[in-house]
């Protein structure tokens, strides 16, 4: 079963659930949620699961208490610095989306953080299309609007039979939103405005793996192109693009994994 630690640094806690016993270190770093993760800890580790006796896996939340004013470039520092704290080095990191984004940072600032690296629905440059989706979901939160933020990022970030069959889910879960949850939301999801590394991409050292989907409503395709276009003339990049599964491919295409962890193998 997956338990839900939490690494105290000399200036902030961050939550993270761990699960496995392999040699292995992988790496997990979410998207943008409305709520933690780390309370679905153990449908994380029913997804990894197969994989216990090859990696230990570490999946991070962000920190507990974030500035109003909290960049991308900070969470990937904290989150260095978090490793750091629990003795991690030369993991296999996993980033989607939001996440993603923090793995280009980490595998940029902090090489020897990360050794081989996946990267989910994500962008190395947001462009004003990307931030439109993403100033929608701010203007919900601070709306005070729980069920419509859950229910239009659902409808973003998953196929439509997939929304369809979750609808009736998020409009109870929505119930369980705090002021501070959405108050976070806000902070968390205004960092990634103007957020753009594409030019430091050619600052990664480990083999990359970029995972895009054809029909992502919320980053789009280019995104995922954009990021090999920079590194398609390396050796050690790989690319694969999903059709039909939504920005949330890392949940709903049941080969995900395996694609990613036959990368971590190679």
């Amino acid at each position: 079963m997956a338990e839900v630690l939490c690494v105290k640094t000399n200036d902030f806690e961050m939550d993270y659930c761990k699960f496995g016993r392999g040699d292995r270190i992988f790496v997990v770093l979410p998207g943008l949620s409305v709520q933690s993760v780390m309370s679905s800890a153990n449908a994380i580790e029913a997804s990894y699961g197969e994989m216990n006796d090859v990696y230990t896996t570490y999946v991070f939340d962000r920190r507990k208490e974030i500035p109003s004013d909290y960049s991308i470039q900070d969470m990937a520092k904290d989150t260095a610095i978090a490793m750091k704290e629990l003795g991690l080095k030369d993991t296999y990191m996993f980033g989607a989306s939001q996440g993603g984004m923090i793995a280009m940072v980490i595998a940029m600032e902090y090489p020897g953080l990360v050794k081989k690296l996946g990267l989910g629905s994500t962008s190395s440059h947001i462009q004003p299309q990307q931030q439109a989706v993403i100033d929608k979901w701010i203007s919900l939160a601070e709306a005070n609007d729980p069920r419509g933020l859950y229910q239009e990022f659902a409808k973003k970030i998953y196929p439509p039979a997939v929304y369809e069959q979750l609808t009736e889910y998020f409009n109870e879960v929505s119930k369980t939103v705090t002021k501070e949850e959405l108050r976070k939301f806000i902070i968390l999801a205004r960092s990634i405005k103007n957020f753009n590394v594409t030019d430091g991409l050619k600052k990664i050292e480990c083999p990359v793996l970029a995972l895009g989907v054809y029909e992502d409503t919320v980053l789009d395709s280019d995104a995922t192109m954009e990021i090999a276009e920079n590194l398609e003339h390396r050796p050690d990049f790989k690319l694969y693009m999903y059709i039909g599964y939504g920005h949330a491919a890392f949940d709903t295409a049941p080969d995900y994994r395996k694609r990613l962890f036959e990368f971590f193998e190679d």
